[in-house]
């Protein structure tokens, strides 16, 4: 194991959002997912599994960078009403930001090469040597775990929703692309993460093999959960009667298209105004 160390600065840090999340909740059941969440983050990201992902193991680090992609950020997801989503998407330039990141095609490709670049060479070794950057990185997979989970939840007002059919197909395909980098790891013939050290004395594997290991735990870790969660959406909407191609519609979807229709109505007379044209119905 490696040395223990607390990191209370960064406890600190986790016990103050995590406490004012679970406040700003308020729903005793929604406060239970919120809470869920940051005790999962807290044990993969502070000693001694954090230590262990950010200097000695990339099996490890993959192990970290599925639970919190897998079942913290969909649980925070959840976590969240939606009269808190509404708040909190309300803005005009925030509503702008989640209608397009819950574009199915737009989420996928922003996971997809952020995810990579968070378990890039420079980033990893980086991250062994500066705590700053180490944190920068985890708040990443936080929030890709989170656009990753946005259109498959159907959760966020005002955008698109899959039919259930096309949400089973997007965690499906998603399962293959977020793991691009377990084939490289698989096949590499030299460790290609300089910075992870001491996997021998501390797990008994040479580094070679530790980094094969993470691209099979990445292709299973990823495989399973989101088959299964592919598999239980598309098993729900059949229980339920619910047409699999048919995509729901909901009052907050509404509200929010009709919020978006007065602030295009205003931005247009804004502009007539400018050029010196009197709108229509003044």
């Amino acid at each position: 194991m490696p040395p223990f160390d607390p990191h209370p600065a960064w406890m600190a840090v986790m016990a103050v959002l995590g406490g004012a999340h679970v406040w700003w909740v308020r729903d005793r059941r929604l406060r239970r997912r919120a809470l869920g969440g940051w005790l999962t983050l807290g044990l993969v990201v502070l000693w001694p599994v954090g230590d262990l992902a950010a200097s000695v193991s990339l099996s490890v680090a993959t192990v970290q960078r599925l639970v919190i992609m897998l079942g913290v950020a969909p649980l925070f997801v959840k976590s969240l009403s939606t009269r808190r989503l509404v708040t909190l998407t309300r803005p005009a330039l925030a509503d702008a930001l989640a209608r397009r990141l819950a574009h199915p095609a737009l989420a996928m490709a922003v996971v997809t090469i952020v995810g990579t670049l968070t378990l890039s060479t420079p980033i990893v070794d980086e991250g062994a040597h500066n705590q700053w950057i180490r944190a920068a990185t985890l708040i990443a997979v936080v929030v890709c775990g989170i656009i990753l989970w946005v259109p498959a939840l159907g959760v966020m007002p005002g955008a698109r929703r899959l039919s259930p059919i096309a949400r089973a197909a997007y965690v499906f395909v998603s399962s293959l692309v977020v793991t691009s980098l377990s084939f490289v790891w698989i096949f590499a013939r030299h460790p290609l993460y300089p910075a992870l050290h001491d996997q021998k004395s501390l797990l008994g594997m040479t580094p070679l093999f530790d980094q094969q290991l993470a691209g099979f735990v990445a292709k299973i870790g990823s495989y399973a959960p989101m088959w299964a969660v592919a598999f239980t959406i598309f098993a729900r909407a059949d229980e339920a009667g619910v047409g699999v191609e048919e995509s729901p519609l909901h009052w907050a979807d509404v509200e929010r298209q009709l919020l978006r229709v007065d602030r295009a109505r205003e931005r247009t007379t804004r502009h007539a105004r400018r050029r010196g044209v009197r709108p229509d119905g003044e």
